[in-house]
């Protein structure tokens, strides 16, 4: 049952890294400038967030098993119109619909991930995670691969889909079933209740770190640390190979010593990575720094989910919907914000304020009454 539902967050993992590997080479078919492609991507986010909160209705009321079941096959075959548009428009709606497709995997995974948690009795979700960490590695390394035998995103996209396909044949039968208890009904864009505002917020800071570093860590270390060309990528493979780490590692920690504490370490371990990069922007201790931020965000989501399919009378999938509606904001406001303020002052200065979001979520859990 664990590895099952783990294959299916490996199944998203590498659809969404088959597509972030060809991102230049789309670029380049449709002759895109950066701006333009900017643009376009946002398409993306824009049909994750719109779907959030339909989401997790239909995983309530169908079940996650279900939706899971159906939701990752047309994702992963959604990437075929991504790989077939031959115009800008045909891109953005292809994106778009990539984005509505994989918010309803990630609502129905994370929801298996809570049910499969309480079956064990102990943290696992992390380790789920893990398994998407592990995923975005493969799909990279097959992009890479791909693109260096000068193989088309369309062909490069097939295989993926049908390797996907494969996976889920197999492993479905070891889901969930997954019917949600009754809960009581609330108007659509009902208040969320307090705990959820509270979890959703954490996860956003978390978020906003996580997406710096996604977008910003090459520049940082192109711009900042000065570091050699050859050498520009060891910022965001150091802290991914740690969040990697991190997520196959913070559940034996979590039982150890409680979420509250793993929760309140993760914000510390953001703010001391990150101000170490910031105070010492030299190639080793900016290294030290990344890695230690990419442990310290490893389990902060998977933490947050967990705790807010407990913390309320909501089914898993509503609760889970409800905390990723206000956390997916930090991904898209993170990097911008970095921008403006690097614009402002420096990109050092910009470092250093996404830091204080990892005190702010020590603070915030400390505060926290539903935590154990």
């Amino acid at each position: 049952m664990r590895l099952g539902i783990a294959a299916f967050y490996f199944c998203q993992g590498l659809c969404f890294a088959s597509w972030a590997s060809r991102i230049p080479d789309i670029k380049t078919k449709l002759q895109l400038s950066e701006g333009e492609l900017g643009s376009i991507l946002l398409a993306l986010p824009l049909g994750q967030l719109i779907m959030m909160p339909i989401s997790g209705r239909l995983v309530t009321k169908y079940g996650s098993r279900s939706i899971l079941s159906i939701a990752i096959l047309f994702y992963a075959f959604e990437l075929t119109n991504i790989g077939w548009a031959s115009q800008p428009w045909q891109l953005a709606l292809a994106l778009f619909i990539f984005g509505v497709l994989g918010n309803m995997c990630n609502i129905a995974v994370n929801t298996q991930g809570v049910l499969a948690e309480n079956i064990y009795g102990r943290p696992i979700m992390a380790s789920f995670h893990g398994a998407w960490s592990i995923a975005g590695f493969t799909g990279a390394l097959i992009g890479l691969l791909m693109m260096n035998f000068k193989i088309a995103p369309r062909l490069h996209f097939f295989i993926v889909i049908s390797v996907v396909a494969i996976i889920v044949l197999i492993v479905r039968k070891y889901l969930i079933t997954g019917i949600p208890e009754a809960t009581e009904k609330k108007k659509f864009f009902s208040k969320p209740e307090k705990a959820l505002v509270q979890l959703g917020i954490i996860s956003f800071c978390c978020m906003a770190a996580e997406g710096t570093m996604f977008d910003w860590s090459g520049v940082y270390f192109k711009e900042v640390v000065k570091a050699p060309e050859s050498l520009v990528i060891v910022g965001y493979a150091s802290f991914m190979i740690m969040m990697a780490t991190g997520r196959f590692t913070s559940d034996r920690i979590i039982e150890r010593i409680g979420r509250r504490k793993m929760l309140q370490l993760s914000g510390l371990l953001i703010l001391t990575g990150l101000l170490t990069a910031v105070l010492f922007p030299y190639l080793i201790t900016a290294t030290i720094g990344f890695l230690i931020v990419g442990f310290g965000v490893s389990s902060v989501v998977p933490s947050v989910y967990s705790t807010a399919a407990r913390a309320t009378k909501l089914s898993p999938g509503m609760a889970i919907a409800a905390v990723s509606s206000i956390s997916f904001l930090g991904f898209l406001l993170g990097p911008p914000l970095i921008g403006y303020i690097a614009q402002l002052a420096n990109l050092r200065y910009s470092f250093a304020v996404v830091s204080l979001l990892g005190l702010f979520i020590t603070i915030m859990v400390s505060k926290l009454k539903v935590m154990d």
